[in-house]
């Protein structure tokens, strides 16, 4: 019989999955694939009921996508049997297949909760504790720049569809097939979405100590025209107004990457370099037993700090103490052991 779940039961629950590690998360590979198997089908029974769901309200969704386009003026929409605003299909299994795509996107839109977190759950038992902290921040990030990108072209497909619609004159009016016009709405807020993530990319090398910001400051003039570049080329409708509309916003957002990258540059500088090589000169090569994991450098800091007579020196005293039990032929173990 299951015991009830008092408030400290959960508590201990909690604590328990957060002091999980690396080590715990190793099994066979057979193990593996089991739990991807499990987790992937969880994320597919999640999507196809989602898709069911979404297929009653297919109109609904449809009416909303189709929103930009109604909204544009009379005379720039076909109307027939006193339609004020309407999309067609040339093909008999077209009105199946546009409800069925529709159903399909707002299910994934949907289930996206559920496959994330099946993906997070598969990801973070080999990660780190520092790891999952900012993968996790990163996640987070991306979806909401990926929204924000939704959005962004959401707004902008009315202004973009009357430009491009105003173009027709006075004696030709646009018939939309509806297949095409759902490939346009989707084209526009995928490409928005992911063209937003760049900057958050350009972030991400930043802090891993990839690219310094001063580097990126230098090409500045050509990451703008290139960045304007790409908007022209990646937008469906390739118009100048949409380019401008992905193009502006990327620009803003890079600056803000490149702003936040000069706090992590200062904040590296200001703390000094930690890297094992930070002695070296930069065109001077490292000795074949050069110690490049930091160990050396993490006892000596150990035995300075083992001086003091406070809390953090007993700390050391005791970590060179087990040190020197788990490696005794070392020679920070005999410098412990005099210390103590």
């Amino acid at each position: 019989m299951p015991r009830i779940p008092t408030p400290r039961r959960v508590a201990d629950n909690v604590n328990h999955r957060r002091t999980r590690t690396v080590e715990d998360s190793r099994m066979p590979l057979t193990e593996h694939l089991r739990e991807l198997r499990n987790r992937v089908a969880k994320a597919l029974i999640a999507f196809v009921l989602a898709t069911v769901v979404c297929f009653f309200f297919e109109q609904h969704i449809l009416n909303f996508l189709m929103h930009p386009y109604c909204s544009l003026p009379a005379h720039k929409r076909a109307s027939f049997q006193g339609q004020t605003c309407q999309l067609y299909v040339f093909g008999i299994l077209d009105p199946f297949m546009i409800r069925l795509k529709i159903s399909a996107i707002a299910g994934a839109i949907a289930s996206s909760p559920v496959w994330l977190y099946q993906l997070w759950s598969f990801i973070t038992p080999g990660l780190h504790r520092h790891e999952r902290r900012w993968s996790l921040t990163f996640v987070a990030l991306s979806l909401g720049l990926f929204a924000v990108g939704a959005c962004f072209a959401y707004i902008t497909l009315r202004t973009g569809l009357n430009l491009l619609l105003g173009f027709s004159g006075d004696g030709i009016v646009s018939v939309l097939d509806a297949n095409k016009y759902l490939s346009y709405v989707i084209a526009m807020v995928l490409i928005f979405g992911a063209s937003f993530e760049i900057p958050l990319l350009v972030c991400l090398l930043n802090l891993a100590g990839v690219v310094p910001t001063a580097k990126l400051r230098a090409w500045r003039r050509s990451e703008i025209f290139l960045t304007f570049l790409f908007a022209a080329i990646v937008t469906p409708s390739q118009d100048p107004f949409t380019m401008l509309a992905l193009g502006l916003p990327m620009i803003v957002l890079y600056e803000v990457a490149l702003f936040v990258g000069w706090l992590n540059d200062r904040r590296k500088k200001n703390r000094g370099d930690g890297s094992a090589y930070a002695e070296l000169a930069d065109d001077e090569a490292s000795p074949l037993d050069f110690d490049d994991s930091g160990e050396t450098a993490r006892r000596a800091a150990l035995a300075a700090r083992a001086q003091q007579d406070d809390r953090a020196g007993r700390k050391a005293r005791a970590k060179l103490a087990a040190m020197a039990q788990a490696q005794p032929g070392d020679d920070a173990g005999g410098s412990s052991a005099d210390i103590t």
